[in-house]
Formats: C-alpha cells, sequence, structure tokens
C-alpha cells in the first residue's frame, strides 16, 4: 500500500552538499510522495533538467549561467551526487514528477552583481548558522557538530522519524532569524520574496501537494506569512540582463571551502563516501586509505586497517559520538598507518579528503560553438580532460604530438590556461614540449568569453592575436605575441603581427626596450623553423633591431648607469648574445658586428664594471678574447686606481651566475691569482661594502668549484689544479687541449644537442 499524498507543503530545509541531508531527501520525498518539487536555483536552468536524466551525465556538474553579452560574468550552481538538490531531481524524474527551480532568476543577480551561490556577499559580517548551532550545543567544530546529528542519523524508519529531522532543523533556524534576522545575508531578503512568489504559483498548479528542496537557512522566511504585495515591493526595480544558461564539469576539489566557493565543504571525498558506502562506511574508507598508501608503495597489511578501525571506533566512543567520524578516522590513520608522519597524511587528505573527481555533460548541452570545437578536437587528439595535474610530453616531430602543442598554444593565446609549458624531463632540444594539464570548471567560462573572437580554436586564436597586436602598445608586447604565434602555428595572423612589430620598432628608440624584444624574436625563428612555419619576414626584422642595438648599445652603458640599471644591462646583453648565436646562422656578419660591441664595452673605462666585465667573459667563452688580454683587462680592472666597488662588480659580471666562472678561475691561475691579490688589498672599510657583491658571486658556484677554490688559495700561488697536475697527468689525458682532437668531435656535439 502506497503512502498517502501531503497535505501541505513540504519544506525540506538542507545544507548543500550534505550526504545526510540528500539521504533524508530521497526518504522524504518516498514517503509524502508530492505532486511537485521546487528546488533552490536559478529559473533559467528549468530547460536544461532533462539533460540530468541523460545517460552522459554525470555530477559533480553546475548550473553554469553567465551575461549573454559579457560572459565574463557569470555564476556557479555546482551540484555533487550527494547534493540534495541533485536527489530532489533524480527522484522527481525518475517519478515523472514535474520539478523548477524557484531562486531569484540569475538575470537579476548577474545584473545587480552578485554571483550566485558560487560568490560571496559585501556584508562585513555573516552569521553562519551551523557555527552558531554548533556552539550552541557545546561543540567546538561545526563540521563535527553536523555529522553527529545529521550525517550519522539514519534516514531509515516511519514517516514521523523521516520528516521529524527536518521539522528540529527548521525550528532551529527559526529561532535564529529571531535572533540574528538576515545574519548579514541582506540579498536573502530578495531571494526569499522571489521563492515565496513562485510557492504561491505552485500552490495555484498543485494545491499544497508540493515540496520545497532549499537551504535550511531559508525555511523559517518561506513559512512566514507575508503579502503579495510586500513581496511585490521588495522585487521591484530589480535591474536586468540577457543569460546564457548550461551545464558544465565541475569538481570535488572546487566544492571544497579552499577552493573560494561561497557554500562549500572541507571534505566532499569524505562526504561522496559517506553518500555511496551503505553499510560499514569506516571500514570500506580505511580500506580505500590502506589502497592509496600501497599505491605510494607503503607497507600497509590488513592488520594495519582492523587496527585503525579500532582505534577509530573507540576514539568515538572515548568523545561520545555515534560513529567515527573524519577526525577519528584521520588520527587512527595518523597513528596505525602513516607511524605518527603528517607527510602521507596529507596526501590522504588531498587524493581521498578531498578528491579530484571530474563531472561529466551529455553532449546535448547547449554550449557557444568554440566549446564545440575545442570538444571535437579533444577527442581526435585524444586530449582528457581531468582535475587532476598530470605532465603531458610531445616530441615535435610527430604530427599528433604536433597538434596537441598548436591546440595548447592556441588556448593559451585565447587566456585559456588549461596547460602551462613545464621544463623538459627528456631533454632540452627544440623539438620537445613538456605541458603540465589541469583542467578547472572556471575554464568553461574562459571559452565562453573567448567565444567572441570566433567559433573555432584556430579562428579565434588568429583573431585574437590580430587584434592585440593593433592595440600593443610597446614593443615587447608584439615580439612576445609573434612568438605566441609561431608556437601556435597562426600563419594567418602573422602579417599583421608582423606590420605591428615592423612599426614599433621602428618608432621605439629605447636600446633596453630593444635588446629585451630580440631574444623573442630568435626563438620565434627557431620555434618557426621547428614547426615548418615560413618565418623570413620576421628574420628580417630581428636582424634590423640586431643592427640597431649594436650601434646603440656602447652609448646607453654609461657611468652613469646606477647598481640596479647596470644589472637590467647585463641582463640585455646575455640575452642579445643568446639572440645573436641563432641569428648569426643566416647572416655572420652580425657575429662579428656584435664582437666588436663587446670589445668596446670591456674596454671602455666609462662603462660599469659589472657590464665590462660580462662583456669580457662573453668574448672569452667565443674564443674571441685571448687568455694573455683577458689577464690585462682583469688586471686594469682590479688595478688600485679602480674604485673596490666598481672592481667587484667586474668580478661579478665576468665570473658571477651560473656561466661556469667558477670553472674557470680553477683552471686559469693567473686570472685566480688576480683575483686573490686584490682582494688581499681591499681598505676595510670598502671590504664591507664589497662583501655582498663577492658573496653574490662565489656564493653561486658549485659545493665541488668553491671547495676546489678554497684549496688552491690555501695553497697560494702556484698551486693551481693546472700546476699541480702537469706533472702528473693521467694516462689519456694532456696538461693543454689539442686543438685537431677537439675539432673533430665538433659536428657530433651539435648533432646530439639539435636532437
Amino acid at each position: 500500500m502506497s503512502p498517502s499524498p501531503v497535505k501541505g507543503p513540504l519544506l525540506l530545509g538542507v545544507r548543500h552538499h550534505g550526504p545526510g541531508s540528500a539521504r533524508a531527501v530521497r526518504a522524504a520525498l518516498q514517503a509524502a510522495r508530492p505532486e511537485a518539487v521546487l528546488i533552490e536555483g536559478p529559473p533559467e536552468g528549468d530547460a536544461l533538467l532533462a539533460l540530468a536524466a541523460e545517460e552522459g551525465m554525470r555530477p559533480p556538474v553546475a548550473l553554469l549561467a553567465h551575461a549573454a553579452d559579457d560572459p565574463g560574468r557569470a555564476a556557479f550552481w555546482p551540484l555533487a551526487g550527494f547534493s540534495p538538490e541533485w536527489v530532489a531531481i533524480r527522484w522527481a524524474q525518475e517519478h515523472d514528477v514535474p520539478v523548477r527551480f524557484i531562486d531569484l532568476p540569475a538575470a537579476h543577480s548577474l545584473a545587480a552583481g552578485g554571483e550566485g551561490q558560487e560568490g560571496t556577499e559585501p556584508d562585513a559580517v555573516r552569521l553562519d548558522p551551523l557555527a552558531v548551532l554548533a556552539e550552541t550545543a557545546g561543540y567546538d567544530d561545526p563540521e563535527r557538530w553536523w555529522e553527529d546529528v545529521v550525517e550519522h542519523r539514519g534516514a531509515g524508519g516511519v514517516r514521523e522519524d523521516v520528516l521529524g529531522a527536518f521539522e528540529a532543523l527548521g525550528e532551529a533556524m527559526g529561532a535564529l532569524r529571531e535572533a540574528y534576522g538576515d545574519g548579514g545575508h541582506q540579498r536573502d531578503l530578495v531571494r526569499e520574496a522571489y521563492m515565496r512568489q513562485r510557492m504561491r504559483a505552485a500552490r495555484r498548479e498543485f494545491g499544497d501537494a508540493y515540496a520545497v528542496v532549499c537551504g535550511a537557512w531559508h525555511v523559517p522566511a518561506l513559512r512566514a506569512r507575508t503579502t503579495v504585495a510586500a513581496d511585490k515591493a521588495l522585487l521591484s526595480g530589480l535591474p536586468k540582463v540577457k543569460v546564457e544558461t548550461t551545464w558544465v564539469p565541475w569538481t570535488h576539489r572546487r566544492l571544497a571551502r579552499a577552493g573560494g566557493y561561497g557554500a562549500g565543504i572541507t571534505s566532499p571525498g569524505w562526504y561522496a563516501h559517506l553518500f555511496s558506502a551503505r553499510d560499514r562506511p569506516v571500514e570500506r574508507w580505511l580500506t580505500k586509505v590502506a589502497g592509496l598508501l600501497r599505491e605510494e608503495d607503503r607497507q600497509v597489511s590488513s592488520a594495519h586497517v582492523i587496527e585503525a578501525v579500532r582505534l577509530a571506533q573507540t576514539l568515538a566512543a572515548m568523545r561520545g559520538r555515534p560513529l567515527p567520524g573524519l577526525t577519528e578516522t584521520l588520527e587512527a590513520v595518523r597513528a596505525v598507518m602513516c607511524d605518527g608522519s603528517d607527510i602521507p597524511l596529507a596526501l590522504i587528505e588531498d587524493r581521498l579528503v578531498v578528491g579530484d573527481v571530474l563531472g561529466e555533460v551529455p553532449d546535448g548541452a547547449p554550449v557557444v560553438p568554440l566549446q564545440r570545437d575545442l570538444t571535437r578536437q579533444q577527442r581526435t587528439l585524444r586530449l582528457k580532460a581531468e582535475a587532476q595535474d598530470r605532465e603531458l610530453e610531445l616530441d615535435l616531430r610527430k604530427d599528433t604530438d604536433t597538434a596537441k602543442s598548436l591546440l595548447l598554444h592556441r588556448l593559451r593565446l585565447l587566456g585559456v590556461g588549461w596547460g602551462t609549458p613545464a621544463a623538459s624531463r627528456a631533454g632540452t632540444g627544440t623539438f620537445r614540449e613538456t605541458w603540465r594539464l589541469r583542467w578547472e570548471p572556471e575554464l568553461s567560462v574562459r571559452i565562453a568569453e573567448a567565444g567572441i573572437w570566433g567559433t573555432t580554436v584556430l579562428g579565434a586564436a588568429t583573431a585574437k592575436a590580430e587584434a592585440d597586436a593593433a592595440g600593443a602598445e610597446e614593443l615587447g608586447e608584439v615580439t612576445a605575441l609573434a612568438e605566441q604565434c609561431l608556437l601556435a602555428g597562426l600563419a594567418q595572423a602573422l602579417p599583421a603581427v608582423l606590420r605591428a612589430l615592423a612599426d614599433r620598432a621602428a618608432l621605439d628608440t629605447d636600446v633596453a626596450r630593444l635588446a629585451k624584444a630580440l631574444p623573442a624574436l630568435a626563438r620565434s625563428l627557431r620555434y618557426g623553423d621547428v614547426r615548418g612555419t615560413d618565418a623570413t619576414a620576421l628574420g628580417a626584422v630581428a636582424a634590423g633591431l640586431a643592427e640597431r642595438i649594436c650601434v646603440a648599445l656602447p652609448s646607453a652603458c654609461t657611468a652613469g648607469l646606477d647598481a640596479d640599471a647596470a644589472a637590467e644591462m647585463r641582463g640585455h646583453v646575455d640575452g642579445v648574445h643568446g639572440a645573436i648565436g641563432l641569428l648569426a646562422d643566416a647572416d655572420e656578419g652580425l657575429r662579428e658586428r656584435w664582437s666588436a660591441v663587446l670589445a668596446t664595452l670591456a674596454g671602455r673605462d666609462t662603462v660599469p664594471g659589472l657590464i665590462r666585465g660580462r662583456a669580457a667573459r662573453l668574448l672569452l667563452d667565443d674564443g674571441r678574447l685571448p687568455a694573455e688580454e683577458t689577464a690585462r683587462l682583469m688586471g686594469l680592472a682590479l688595478s688600485p686606481a679602480s674604485s673596490p666597488s666598481d672592481a667587484a662588480g667586474w668580478i661579478e659580471g665576468f665570473a658571477g651566475g651560473s656561466s661556469g666562472g667558477g670553472t674557470l678561475l680553477v683552471h686559469d691561475d693567473r686570472l685566480l691569482g688576480l683575483i686573490d691579490t686584490w682582494l688581499m688589498g681591499v681598505p676595510e672599510r670598502a671590504f664591507t661594502d664589497v662583501l655582498p657583491l663577492l658573496r653574490r658571486t662565489f656564493g653561486a658556484y658549485e659545493p665541488g668549484v668553491k671547495r676546489t677554490l678554497g684549496e688552491l688559495v690555501r695553497r697560494g700561488p702556484g698551486g693551481s689544479a693546472a700546476a699541480a697536475s702537469a706533472s702528473s697527468a693521467p694516462e689519456g689525458f694532456a696538461p693543454e687541449l689539442d686543438p685537431v682532437r677537439a675539432d673533430a668531435v665538433v659536428g657530433l656535439v651539435r648533432m646530439l644537442l639539435a636532437g
């Protein structure tokens, strides 16, 4: 015999994303059998509710609403499999009962600047109802109180027991509303007025045989007797915008409070387990924990699980709790399975307590054309969107990997940061790329925003690049954009970008900005070559830029530069040097002109010591500065006529950083002796000033290099490694380098580095 229908509106006050509330809602609906179900949510989602019953829908998902003319103004209404609202939707669909959303329309909340459930309100003080009730009951943790009174409460039993929990929670919220009013949730008054209007409409259609599933905080307001005129007054004059809605995948991690969700929970993975585990939830949970730890090569046996269950149950009994909660289970895991360490416990909290479950939506869900094209490419390339971080290694010599690289670069240009470039573990060749992928729900909004540029990823990225080139104000912006275009294979956008690049380069007279722009252009030429993109025009622009830098750089590196400006210019010199090394393959004369510029910088007294030292080192590394001339320049820089700070700057430029300066000093006792002699003669007062520079220079060396330098200095003159080993070189090694034998391996080394 089926239960009789309800005799009045059934108000089911819940906690969003509470598994206990979800079980109780399902039991209450099953017992009451209402003729309609009303749910807290935007009415614009009513047309999408049918998709919830389709096979391709798998929570967690979120109802996304955004302004039609401004997709960045958006709001989410997330639903997990253990959300009471989701359970109510599915119950209604399974029983052919009408189901509708009754919250304030997103058209109003987005126009007013609100963000639905995902956002926060501007009120300075907002009441947390659960915290107040927990404190009243003597609990210091609202989560633990909620577990005891709701999550650990059995949902079975007679009808009075099922509905009694909702009545008790509603009365508690009523007392809070009497004491605190709106509790700082001022917008709730408008939302509740609209919900009451929708309830009146449901009463005219179904009588009182309907149920309302909403946040428990709203129940007293929905029960209150108010006039139609009073509610209309609250709703009159609300701003309104046109909105579009759809379903998007959501993640358990974004349900957590740490993710910024206003109605979030601290342990979505734990709640999902409580909802799905029909019996023995603690035992099943600790078995999951053991499996995770075994995957991480930790020794965890069945005996550990049994002991952890006993400890969790004992802790719960000692604390007067009906069942072990998350606190007790984690304490048991730490003590029994983790040997008291918080390191594996942090892994458990991340993977299981929170989790990276990513929902799915059916293909029939409405999306912007750009999203449809992206989905098609994801399937073609087998690039599945996943909530957890994963690394993707690409070999650009393979067509499929190249297509993946182009897609990810195009999305980055559009502001859709699904992938982030990372350092490759497989090598540093130009044919390899490493990406770190992670799909976040907010990327759905970014895709909707990017939809204004086109209906396909390629078309949208091309249009966006052209618009960015036209609006760029600085040369560096355009050079970076040119690099992005080549990485993304946007051949159609390159002409517009190159025109903007040539215009900015012709008008820019700041050599620092020119020097900052050149490395990106040189890299772009290399990338264009790897991807088979014609970058001839870009090469002409880069060569012209390099010529202008060669002419203007010496006059820009004057003694008027302060320490910070000199350090910045030194970085530009390094960047230009590397860029010209790439460009010189097409123009050997450019390398000669650049070497002449470095020679000018190294020998000009008016140039700061930091830049002079760096220029000398670059010439030495290129084989364009003899060892005797290097020693002469160092002797001049470290002579008593030079100020200690300028001399220390020269040393930093010559031997600092990761350029192998320490190794050079180990094998050249003349240079080391010059530095040692100068350092011994620095006056005590000046030594305090130059010490930070010297510490920065020598502190960056490898520990073995620093140890060897210390030994050489301790031995004194003639104690260098070269001198010590000249008479006792190992078999097969000579004191000096054999140029003929060294040249024989140059071709092989170049081939290895190119791969």
